[in-house]
C-alpha cells in the first residue's frame, strides 16, 4: 500500500452546508463518494472528473480537502464548546479549522505559529472556512506567554513527516544526525510548553507524522519522567497499531502502548503517531472561560482605541445588516464585536488571553475571528467578503435560492452577467442603489460589488475572483 497513490478525503464544513446536499452537488458533478468508518465528518473520493479542490463547492468553503489520518489528532484532544483550547503549532491550519468546527464555534482557540509564509496559509483557510472563534497569534510556542491556562492543548510538532511517504511517490525526506537532534529538541520543549499552558485536569495530544520513535515514543518517554502528566488511552474506534515499548535497544514505558502508531493500511492514508495526556493536580475547570484566571472578555475597542467610537460603528453597523442586507437578527445577537484600527471584527472567542500576556513580548495577535466591515470615506461601513460568505444562510442565501423578498442590497446574477464581472466590465442596473451590494448567482451568495458611477463592478479579491472563473469555465457551472 505503500507505494499506491493516496486517495483524496475532504472533511464537510457542517456549520455552512448539509453533508447530504454536498454530497448529492459533488456526485452530480461526476465525483464517486464513500464515506469513511469512524471519521462521520469525512468522504473519501473514489474517482471524479478531476481535482475535488476546483469545485465551486470548495471554493464557497464547503468543505476541505485533508487527509483522513490527519482529522485522528482533533478528535483525540475532544474539545468541547466554550473551553480553551491551543493550537501550539497552527499552520497551515487543517487541524486548527477541524478544532473550531468541533468546538462548534464556542470559546476561544488560540491559533499559534511562528512564519509569516504559514500564517498566511492558516488565515486562508481560517477565512474560506468563515470560522469566527479562532484567534491567530504570530509567536514561536515554546515561548507563548503565562498567565492564562487552557482546557486542551494541541502539539502536532514538526517531524521529519515519514508519514507522508505516500503523497511524496516513495521519497523520504533526508535525516541527518544534526536534523534529528534538533528535531527532537524542539519536539520535546514544545511538549513541555504545553503542558505547562494547561491547566491541572486539562488534556493535551502531541502528534507527529512520521514514524520514528526517537520523535514519538522517544520524547514522549522523556516527558513522562519528570512531567506533571499521564498517558491516556485515547478514546476513539479506529484501526492503529500500539505504540512501542522498545527501539533500537532503547526500552519505554510500558504505558506508551496506550499511544497510537496509525500506518497506511489502517486508514488508506498516511501515517500517524499521538498520545493523549491528562495533566495531573486539582480538576480547576469551572465557570465561563471569561471567569478563570488570565482570561478577559474580548472587548469592543482594541487596547488603546476609543470605546465609544467602537460602540458607534458596531451600532451602525448592525443596523446596515438588518435594514439593508436582511440580516437575520438572531444570528446578529451571538456575535461579539471589536474595532481595530479601520476594521470591525465578529468573533465568537468571547475571552482573550490578551491582558495576561501584555508584559511580556515575543508575540503579535494577527486575527480575531472574521473580518466583518471595513470604514470607508464619508463614515461608511462595507461589508467584508469573508463576512458575508460566512454568514450567506443569515442573509437569506444559501445552496438553495434564498427565500422570501430581497432587501434592495442583493442581486440575482445570469451566468452571462457573473462572467461579464469577473472579466472586469461593469454591469448596469439603475435598480441597485449606490454602495454595497450582495452578489448571488443560481441562489448562492458568491460575495460583494460594489456600485458607483460607472456600474456594478464585483469587489470579490482579485486572486478568488481568478480562480472562481478558472472554475466556472471548467465546470460549466
Amino acid at each position: 500500500m505503500n507505494h499506491t497513490p493516496e486517495p483524496v478525503a475532504l472533511r464537510v464544513r457542517q456549520a455552512l452546508v448539509d453533508p447530504d446536499a454536498l454530497r448529492s452537488r459533488l456526485e452530480d458533478r461526476g465525483f464517486e463518494l464513500e464515506p469513511i468508518p469512524g471519521l462521520p465528518d469525512y468522504l473519501r473520493v473514489a474517482d471524479g472528473p478531476g481535482s475535488v479542490a476546483q469545485t465551486l463547492e470548495h471554493w464557497l468553503g464547503f468543505f476541505h480537502v485533508q487527509q483522513a489520518v490527519m482529522g485522528l489528532p482533533s478528535l483525540a484532544l475532544d474539545p468541547r464548546p466554550g473551553e480553551r483550547v491551543l493550537d501550539l503549532c497552527a499552520a497551515p491550519g487543517g487541524k486548527t479549522v477541524h478544532l473550531a468546527e468541533l468546538m462548534e464555534g464556542e470559546g476561544p482557540l488560540v491559533a499559534v505559529d511562528p512564519k509569516e509564509k504559514r500564517l498566511r496559509g492558516l488565515m486562508s483557510n481560517v477565512f474560506r472556512l468563515g470560522c469566527t472563534n479562532i484567534l491567530v497569534v504570530a509567536a514561536d510556542g515554546r515561548e507563548l506567554p503565562d498567565g492564562a491556562l487552557f482546557d486542551r492543548v494541541l502539539v502536532d510538532a514538526p517531524c521529519s513527516a515519514e508519514g507522508n511517504y505516500r503523497r511524496q511517490e516513495g521519497r523520504l525526506p533526508a535525516r541527518t544526525a544534526s536534523f534529528q537532534r534538533y528535531v527532537t529538541e524542539l519536539q520535546e520543549a514544545l511538549l513541555r510548553r504545553a503542558i505547562q499552558l494547561t491547566r491541572p485536569g486539562g488534556v493535551v495530544v502531541y502528534s507527529t507524522c512520521t514514524f520514528a520513535p526517537e520523535e514519538n515514543e522517544g520524547v514522549v518517554d522523556r516527558v513522562l519522567a519528570d512531567a506533571p502528566v499521564h498517558l491516556e488511552s485515547i478514546p476513539l474506534e479506529l484501526p492503529h497499531a500500539p505504540g512501542l515499548t522498545e527501539w533500537d535497544g532503547q526500552e519505554f514505558r510500558s504505558e506508551l502502548t496506550r499511544s497510537w502508531r496509525v500506518y497506511p493500511q489502517h486508514l488508506d492514508s498516511g501515517g500517524l503517531f499521538m498520545a493523549r495526556l491528562r495533566k495531573t493536580g486539582p480538576d480547576q475547570k469551572g465557570g465561563p472561560a471569561e471567569e478563570a484566571p488570565g482570561w478577559t472578555p474580548i472587548p469592543p475597542a482594541f487596547p488603546g482605541e476609543d470605546t465609544e467610537a467602537a460602540r458607534a460603528r458596531i451600532q451602525e453597523a448592525s443596523r446596515l445588516l438588518e435594514d439593508e442586507y436582511g440580516f437575520d437578527p438572531a444570528t446578529l445577537g451571538r456575535l461579539g464585536w471589536m474595532a481595530r484600527k479601520e476594521n470591525l471584527w465578529v468573533q465568537t472567542a468571547e475571552s482573550w488571553p490578551l491582558e495576561a500576556w501584555r508584559k511580556r513580548g515575543g508575540w503579535r495577535l494577527v486575527s480575531a475571528g472574521l473580518r466583518a466591515f471595513r470604514a470607508a470615506g464619508g463614515g461608511k461601513e462595507t461589508p467584508s467578503n469573508q463576512f458575508l460568505t460566512r454568514f450567506r444562510n443569515a442573509l437569506g442565501g444559501s445552496v438553495e435560492a434564498p427565500q422570501g423578498s430581497s432587501p434592495r442590497r442583493r442581486r440575482e446574477l445570469t451566468r452571462e452577467e457573473l462572467d461579464h464581472l469577473l472579466a472586469g466590465t461593469a454591469l448596469q442596473d439603475p435598480n441597485l442603489p449606490a454602495g454595497p451590494v450582495i452578489l448571488y448567482h443560481d441562489g448562492i451568495l458568491l460575495g460583494r460589488g460594489m456600485v458607483g458611477r460607472g456600474g456594478l463592478r464585483h469587489e470579490i479579491p482579485s486572486h478568488q475572483a481568478e480562480r472562481l472563473q478558472t472554475i466556472l469555465q471548467a465546470t460549466g457551472s
